[in-house]
């Protein structure tokens, strides 16, 4: 089908429209899912590689590139943010492979640290809630320690041992007591009825005072930790250190990292929508999708096409048949990630870049040590690499 199907004030690039970067979504599959060998290299095409291309893409301060030659000339990645919040964060990643896509959401999960609460001292638990599942609960807790001011605890040296360089430590003390001036059958009869994460006082270390910037606290105090009655006391003291979201979920920087592919919606001008059944064709997509004029035109908004959930509701209905192709780009990635601890939204993707870039190095190392063939801690017994801790 033409792009001129579409509306005529295009917000997306021309190239959007090459079929090799859709993939098709029709009522009982999806099609055209695989990628080439090499994500952007077609049979019949030049993708040899260019320096002069090369330092443009440097120029560009980005990680990765991809080369398409379309039309002539040439796409690099694109990272654009369209939404920001304090807690959240939506940007598209355009000119990747899945794999790569792929591999920046699931740094973001498990391999961006962060700091959490992981050795747990019971002095006193009175209250219903079991040492255990309490300390879990602790555990966690999200925290606003910046974790470029704290060390890995390590099996041996100087960080094997809690210390000020690697250990934030709190004081957690709540006693639950009647309330004596509350009125009888009426509310607050307890004072401290609740456990909360905001009820956790920080105990500076050594020169941690002039370190931290902040006091490490916990980044939402009306967290619901316990439930007490009069008599019942917790007092605990909490040890956080820095970690990783593969060793455990509470050091995950994020709620939620998740991408999906751009919508592709094209109209066929073959065959248009009745004027009498423009409203029901509308109500088939997302609000905002599909505009309809005065006269009963039916036109897409390409800047809101990205709002669409491609619900394949418009393929259930026999009179929309052949008016309409559903697809989304391969490569064009919309990120949305959800930040829960130290990190702004806006600094999380480029944390997941430092991952992905110490990853490479050590790739590299391993290569060179077994080209060179004379490094002896780079191979074990077996003869494997190791590729030490990421």
């Amino acid at each position: 089908m033409s792009p001129t199907a579409v509306a005529s004030s295009s917000h997306l690039p021309e190239s959007a429209y090459d079929p090799r970067r859709h993939v098709g979504v029709h009522a009982e599959l999806v099609s055209d899912v695989a990628s080439t060998d090499y994500p952007g290299h077609y049979p019949g095409e030049d993708h040899t590689w260019n320096l002069r291309q090369f330092n443009e893409a440097r120029r560009l301060c980005v990680l990765l590139v991809s080369f398409r030659k379309t039309e002539g000339s040439v796409q690099k990645l694109q990272v654009k943010v369209h939404r920001l919040s304090q807690r959240s964060i939506e940007f598209d990643m355009v000119g990747v492979d899945a794999s790569v896509a792929n591999a920046f959401r699931r740094i973001l999960i498990a391999e961006v640290p962060t700091i959490a609460i992981e050795h747990v001292y019971v002095w006193n638990n009175t209250s219903v809630v079991h040492d255990e599942v309490l300390a879990h609960r602790i555990g966690l807790v999200p925290l606003n320690v910046d974790p470029d001011l704290q060390e890995f605890r390590t099996t041996t040296g100087y960080h094997s041992t809690p210390n000020d360089r690697n250990t934030v430590v709190f004081k957690l003390n709540v006693v639950c007591e009647r309330n004596t001036k509350a009125a009888k059958g009426g509310p607050n009869q307890y004072i401290n009825e609740y456990v909360k994460s905001g009820d956790l006082v920080w105990e500076p270390q050594g020169e941690q005072r002039s370190i931290f910037e902040v006091d490490p606290a916990p980044t939402n105090k009306e967290i619901v930790l316990a439930k007490l009655r009069p008599g019942q006391e917790v007092e605990m003291e909490l040890h956080a250190i820095k970690g990783v979201g593969k060793e455990h979920a509470k050091w995950s920087p994020v709620a939620t990292a998740s991408y999906r592919l751009h919508p592709l919606i094209v109209l066929n001008p073959a065959k248009p929508i009745s004027r009498h059944l423009a409203h029901q064709f509308a109500g088939c997509f997302s609000p905002g999708v599909v505009k309809v004029s005065s006269e009963g035109e039916i036109s897409i908004d390409e800047r809101n096409m990205r709002k669409d959930s491609v619900s394949r509701e418009v393929l259930r209905h026999s009179e929309f048949d052949g008016c309409v192709e559903l697809k989304r780009i391969r490569d064009w990635f919309i990120f949305n990630i959800e930040s829960e601890g130290p990190y702004t939204p806006e600094r999380l993707f480029p944390e997941s870049i430092k991952v992905m870039r110490s990853k490479i190095a050590s790739i590299r190392k391993a290569a060179e040590a077994l080209l060179a063939g004379t490094d002896e801690e780079a191979a074990s017994a077996d003869g494997d690499v190791e590729m030490g801790a990421a």
